[in-house]
């Protein structure tokens, strides 16, 4: 059952601002170009998959970025130049969460085999953890691959905390190994991404299951209906403040969205660069502005628009959306800058080490850096 929760849905007289494109940064790419991935059969390279390119993070103090490049077994090292080191994790490991913990260690999970993997900084495997769940029904002496998504590092800086994207659940690791798993209450949820709160509370987008979860200090699992139906929850952060609030995106829903420590939820809706896009991650910079992936959605064809094609954006919108009320951002600034390429499938923005926004392109298998020139 669902905790009854107070919502503030978003209301008919909200006003939206209108879509404007601005010159106001520079845009570059970086191509990832993937090894062939070879056959260990028969030892033959065979055409990389199509595009795989997921997370990305750094360490704090250093400017190097490190990527997951899911469908290649490859977590990649990004240099501020562009210049790039391939790690190879193990065949059909599928990394995709990554994260360094306040120790400077570097995690990553492996998603299709259900593991969660320490690497150092030459990209070697230092330490495994095996997650999959025990199972009842499976065959003999098999487990149930829970498919560790998301992933995040709790407030003591150490314990692990991961999505089960295919069982509906979220993992915790202890520092001493112990794993906890939590059961979202929602029946194929399909949680996917993780994220520290205030307090020791950690918030998870369903992404199926239409809802915010948050779990308490104490373990104690409750869910925050989102107003839009079918928004497909994404990506989730901090406030950068001591509230305690925090931002999600919605895909299909088109808004970004704040939550309080109580479970409000308010909903701003994003001025559409044509009526056929979608929204990938999030994320604050330093200076309390909020970045947003905003793309064309490739399976949504419009008659207009049948191929479908048209630009692909990051989005700034300013900080004053923090103290915006009822979802009303007519008054809020946003500035929108075009990447180069097309067809993206935009995933994950941060800003990086040297202040600059840097973000995956998964289906062109890029990462970009924005630089902000007034």
């Amino acid at each position: 059952m669902r905790r009854s929760l107070c919502v503030l849905a978003l209301c008919a007289a909200v006003s939206v601002p209108a879509f404007a494109q601005t010159t106001a940064g520079s845009v570059g790419e970086y191509p990832i170009n993937y090894p062939n991935v070879a056959d260990e059969t028969t030892g033959m390279c065979h055409p990389k998959p199509g595009g795989s390119t997921h997370e990305i993070t750094f360490r704090p103090g250093n400017t190097t970025l490190w990527i997951t490049g899911q469908n290649y077994d490859q977590v990649v090292q990004v240099a501020e130049s562009g210049a790039m080191a391939f790690h190879r994790m193990p065949t059909g490991s599928g990394p995709h969460g990554i994260q360094f913990d306040a120790a400077g260690r570097l995690w990553v999970t492996l998603e299709k085999t259900g593991q969660i993997v320490r690497l150092d900084a030459n990209g070697t495997i230092m330490q495994t953890i095996d997650v999959n769940l025990a199972c009842a029904t499976c065959a003999a002496g098999q487990k149930l691959n829970p498919k560790p998504h998301g992933l995040a590092i709790g407030a003591d800086g150490a314990t692990l905390w991961f999505t089960g994207k295919a069982t509906g659940t979220v993992g915790r690791v202890a520092p001493d190994g112990t794993i906890t798993t939590y059961v979202l209450p929602t029946v194929g949820s399909v949680p996917i991404y993780v994220s520290a709160g205030k307090g020791g509370t950690m918030w998870v987008t369903e992404l199926v299951g239409n809802a915010i979860a948050r779990i308490d200090p104490n373990g104690v699992v409750t869910e925050s209906p989102i107003p839009t139906n079918n928004s497909r929850p994404i990506a989730i952060v901090p406030q950068p403040d001591d509230s305690g609030v925090m931002w999600f995106t919605e895909e299909a829903g088109n808004r970004v969205a704040s939550i309080t420590p109580d479970g409000k939820i308010v909903e701003y809706p994003l001025p559409l660069s044509q009526s056929n896009v979608i929204l990938a991650g999030l994320g604050f910079d330093k200076n309390g502005n909020l970045w947003v992936q905003q793309y064309v959605d490739q399976n949504n064809p419009t008659p207009a628009n049948p191929s479908p094609s048209g630009g692909d954006y990051i989005i700034r919108i300013d900080k004053s959306i923090t103290q915006a009320k009822g979802g009303d951002i007519s008054k809020v600034p946003i500035a929108y800058f075009k990447v180069p390429s097309v067809q993206t499938i935009m995933h994950r923005v941060i800003e990086g080490p040297d202040g600059n926004i840097w973000f995956t392109e998964l289906g062109t298998n890029r990462v970009g850096k924005l630089t902000i020139t007034q």
